[in-house]
């Protein structure tokens, strides 16, 4: 039997203007803004959110957007969509590739403001199916995990209704038509960190009167693979990634100083502290083996949260997904390694559900290689952050779906 959420779903979007969201999408994904950059992106959410009625705040927590829906007595659910895009080249090819230069929505924050203006509609004009209060939230520098702290701190629960349930979706690798949900831990913390490396700078030509910089950087780099493969439970998820190394300006001068920028990925704050112990370990070591004339700088940098659904909730929301979109289309897949900031809108307090919606296009996830092997297909096409990461545009129309539904399923039906 279908849940009075599921066949409520499929009513109000089933007329959705799919057109006129896609022309919506398309013009967001020529105009990525960076992190509290998102200027454009925002004006263009608040006027989507006042057309539909609803009581809408700009300016919360940097660039931050809130529209608030009041109907009546019943649980107040807030939906989010992060709006920044990343210091990326588009490589896509499409006819509406960014028009601006090294700036790409290369993660899909551009589709994910599309859904939550396609559900503001929706859910508006269907207000006569359902009671209580909707707060539709506009996140600006997802990507720098600032933004929902932000938001927070600039009195997101005390100047707005405070939410009962906080839901929120992402568009990731898959073939389309696929809604994943883990009730409990679904995606990894992130903790960057940066290493100097002081050295004594000199001539190419002596070496031997200087101390460089660039040779322990690269015994640390090949020292720290070690961190997780000897020093982390094979039981234990980790991942370190040193994302940039630099050192220097010319072919014939030996710098005074390296930088080392790494990432952390863990799901456990133990296994956190005990790899920041383990860099900070590595750093020193190598440098005192290289006679370093001072310790090394080690700076613990932006970090993200675990996101951990409250299971109740998620099973609920993941329970109405599978009536929407039939038997298949909803599995757990376990937990992810990266990384979301969407949990410190919690603020410690608030359940939410977190899930993925999967958005290859056919002929890319068809031409993948891989048979029948899910993750060598995923392994094969264009994933978040890549320049050419492409959703399909016919997820425009399900994940407007899956968040009217998933908001359905937490308000109170009306008789």
């Amino acid at each position: 039997m279908t849940s009075s959420a599921a066949r409520t779903a499929l009513d109000l979007t089933a007329d959705l203007p799919v057109p006129a969201l896609e022309d919506f999408y398309r013009d967001l994904h020529r105009h990525p803004e960076l992190s509290l950059r998102e200027h454009r992106t925002a004006a263009a959410l608040v006027g989507r959110l006042r057309e539909a009625g609803y009581d809408t705040t700009e300016g919360v927590g940097g660039t931050g957007v809130v529209g608030v829906l009041r109907n009546g007595d019943g649980p107040t659910v807030l939906l989010r969509a992060d709006m920044d895009a990343l210091p990326v080249t588009e490589e896509t090819g499409l006819p509406y590739s960014s028009e601006t230069d090294g700036v790409m929505h290369a993660c899909g924050h551009d589709l994910h403001v599309t859904w939550l203006a396609g559900a503001a509609r929706a859910l508006a004009a269907g207000r006569d199916t359902w009671s209580g209060t909707l707060v539709l939230v506009g996140q600006p520098a997802e990507e720098t995990g600032g933004g929902a702290a932000r938001m927070v701190a600039d009195g997101l629960h005390e100047r707005f209704p405070v939410a009962d349930v906080l839901l929120a979706q992402h568009v990731v690798p898959g073939p389309a038509g696929l809604y994943p949900h883990s009730p409990g831990l679904i995606m990894s913390a992130s903790t960057d960190l940066d290493i100097v490396v002081h050295g004594r700078g000199g001539h190419g030509s002596r070496p031997e009167t200087t101390v460089d910089p660039v040779v322990t950087a690269a015994y640390i780099v090949t020292r720290l693979q070690t961190v997780v493969s000897r020093e982390i439970a094979a039981r234990e998820s980790a991942v370190l990634t040193v994302g940039r190394i630099e050192a220097g300006t010319r072919h014939n001068i030996i710098p005074s100083e390296a930088r080392i920028a790494l990432n952390l990925r863990t799901q456990s704050p133990d296994v956190r502290e005990r790899m920041i112990a383990a860099v900070r370990r590595v750093a020193a070591g190598e440098c005192a083996a290289a006679g370093c004339p001072a310790e090394p700088t080690v700076t613990v940098g932006d970090d993200f949260p675990v996101t951990f659904n409250d299971a109740g909730t998620d099973r609920r929301i993941a329970s109405v997904h599978g009536e929407v979109f039939g038997t298949g289309t909803v599995f757990d897949p376990g937990p992810a390694m990266a990384s979301e900031d969407f949990p410190r809108l919690a603020a410690g307090r608030i359940p939410y559900s977190y899930w993925f919606v999967t958005g290859t296009p056919a002929d890319v996830w068809n031409a993948a290689p891989g048979g029948d092997d899910l993750m060598t297909r995923l392994e094969s096409v264009p994933s978040n952050h890549s320049p050419h990461f492409a959703p399909d545009l016919s997820t425009v129309a399900p994940g407007v779906r899956t968040l009217v539904s998933g908001a359905l399923a937490s308000l109170s039906a009306e008789d």
